[in-house]
């Protein structure tokens, strides 16, 4: 085609694809899109201070309807931690776009360092508003507590009794993507930020690979900080139904079940007695099995390390992930995650002793089989009561199909809840790992997460398991800045040696639960299948045809039982008797010439 009239179709092209595009100024609101918003008027409306209050936050001010921007956040915090001894900002490091990651320490002991924290001996809520820019509620509601705690102190006591660190905004340069198209499914603020940071990527999925410095940032700080309870505050995406706040753990059948009992018959019991008492609708964590039919079921979903409750899970960190209703409005879940915070800080001052006593438990546990991924559990499931949202099916002229709308109607259901609780795939439980120092990236990450290892300062030679993989998918498209791969494998034993610089990870430590869940191939999360290993797949010493012409000939020669093996296999493989390479490659493989290593897991097992 000339290129002349290649530009003019273009031209054209563009104007038709830009025909009928709705300008900023033309796009609904989403009160024109949404389903219709259920009536709420709840106790907790109390909580907002009066207009003329010097204290009021910034979206108070607003009527709980705007979310202020990062450097009006900054500001405010600077000015409320100058007038309250109580309070400290912290910066956690810096985010690729150069902002600052505050924390507020709150103490009543007017301590604000992690050893003197520490000392306390107070239990610490750790709670982080954030990691998904849009989904901010958490953010708002803890200025407010952070007020309510120190200068107007209609809530001093529950600092007396327990530590409070607050990290508002952790996805920083996401939220300065700041404007009123952020996202369509949630009923506010009017404006608020973006789901990933300023390299396209989900810090919510970054807990196992640790690749951006936001998240390296976040570990450094619970390392050393050592809170007792964890809150990721989000927004849900999704179906309709009357819960305005869901949270959940990871389930007592996870890798911490003393935890998770303690999440459920404690703190679950104090959150949705305190949340009901304000007049909200606390529920469940709601993923649905089918978004189009939630009589078909929801999902107990046991997460992996990429995410904070699954990461929490692994480490023996006792971690909740909260998930406010994204079509409730947004003074609804903001004042909803105010008391859930207040009664967690309650929670800790009253129960934190045992939910100490609960960790000591699961960190001193060396489970021989250990789980590396989760599938609903065999049999018919049972049912929960769900508080739903009426729906109905129409044909779509726009989509061709059959589409959901929500009436706004409450009603009450009975419906299948599928539990995503049975090991898919568990591995034994190995002595150690061993990890030659070819992968430093593997080793420093595997160190930021504080998993405890020994470094080899001269050669060795070790008994080993290292797994074979016989084949891989890769991922058809990327995902989190890598492409994926999902192995089978053999494991062969092996004496190997291992030069200075490599490093042993003994499982037999608090975090060698994840340092199996980072290092089995299967897993998941493993560094494998995030590919920081793809370069063992590729294959680089080759032979030309002409030799292994005569090389075959003169194998099947000298072995008679060689020969009879590839005459039956031309026999039974119709494909491998078709492909030349292939025939010639599978006597080279059967040679000393051929590579080893190649397809060789380097990561050991002892």
């Amino acid at each position: 085609m000339p290129q002349c009239l290649e530009n003019i179709l273009f031209a054209l092209a563009a104007l038709l694809l830009g025909a009928g595009g709705l300008a900023a100024q033309d796009a609904p609101r989403p009160s024109e899109t949404l389903p219709p918003a259920l009536a709420w008027d709840g106790a907790s409306r109390a909580l907002v201070v009066r207009e003329d209050d010097s204290w009021i936050t910034p979206s108070e001010a607003s009527g709980l309807t705007r979310t202020p921007r990062y450097d009006d956040t900054v500001a405010w915090l600077e000015r409320l931690c100058s007038a309250a001894p109580e309070l400290e900002m912290i910066a956690l490091g810096q985010s690729p776009e150069g902002r600052s990651i505050w924390m507020v320490v709150a103490s009543s002991d007017l301590v604000f360092t992690p050893e003197a924290l520490l000392a306390t001996g107070k239990p610490t809520l750790l709670a982080q508003a954030g990691i998904h820019a849009g989904e901010i509620d958490g953010k708002d509601a803890g200025l407010m507590l952070l007020r309510d705690l120190s200068v107007r102190g209609t809530k001093r006591e529950l600092l007396e009794a327990v530590n409070f660190l607050f990290v508002p905004i952790f996805n920083v340069d996401g939220h300065e993507r700041f404007s009123e198209w952020s996202r369509i499914n949630q009923r506010g603020p009017i404006a608020s930020g973006w789901r990933t940071n300023s390299r396209n990527l989900n810090l919510n999925r970054d807990y196992a690979k640790l690749d951006t410095p936001e998240m390296r940032h976040m570990l450094r700080m619970i390392n050393a900080w050592q809170p007792d309870l964890y809150l990721d505050l989000h927004v849900t995406d999704g179906a309709d139904y009357q819960y305005d706040i869901t949270w959940g753990g990871n389930g007592a059948h996870g890798h911490s079940p003393a935890i998770d009992r303690w999440i459920e018959r404690e703190l679950t019991t104090a959150l949705k007695r305190d949340l009901q008492a304000m007049g909200h609708v606390p529920g469940p964590l709601v993923f649905a099995d089918d978004a189009r039919d939630i009589h078909k079921g929801i999902t107990f979903w046991t997460s992996t390390p990429r995410y904070s409750g699954g990461y929490g899970d692994a480490r023996r960190l006792p971690t909740v992930l909260v998930e406010n209703h994204s079509l409730k409005p947004y003074d609804q879940r903001v004042l909803g995650t105010y008391v859930l915070l207040e009664s967690s800080m309650r929670t800790l001052a009253h129960k934190g002793g045992g939910l100490r006593r609960a960790v000591r438990r699961d960190r001193e546990r060396r489970p021989r089989e250990v789980p590396l991924e989760w599938r609903v559990a065999q049999g018919e499931p049972p049912k929960i009561d769900f508080l739903g949202v009426e729906s109905r099916l129409h044909l779509s002229p726009y989509s061709g199909t059959l589409q959901l709308e929500y009436t706004g109607k409450p009603i009450e259901l009975s419906i299948p809840y599928l539990q995503r609780t049975e090991p898919a795939h568990t591995v034994q439980r190995p002595d150690a790992y061993w990890i030659p120092p070819a992968w430093p990236e593997v080793i420093e990450r595997l160190a930021l997460h504080g998993i405890e290892m020994e470094t080899l300062e001269a050669w060795r030679e070790v008994d080993v398991g290292m797994y074979r993989i016989l084949e891989w998918e890769l991922g058809a498209e990327p995902y989190e800045g890598h492409v994926r791969v999902t192995p089978s494998v053999r494991l062969e034993q092996r004496r190997e040696r291992f030069p200075p610089g490599s490093v042993r990870i003994a499982t037999d430590q608090p975090l060698g639960d994840l340092a199996i869940l980072l290092l089995e191939p299967q897993s998941p999360d493993s560094f494998f299948q995030w590919g920081f290993f793809i370069e063992v797949l590729q294959r680089t010493e080759y032979a030309e045809a002409y030799v292994l012409e005569r090389l075959a000939e003169q194998m099947l020669a000298r072995d008679p039982e060689l020969r009879a093996t590839f005459e039956q296999r031309l026999l039974q493989d119709e494909a491998f008797a078709a492909d030349p390479k292939a025939r010639l490659r599978w006597f080279y493989e059967r040679t000393p010439y051929f590579d080893s290593r190649w397809r060789l897991y380097p990561v050991a097992r002892e």
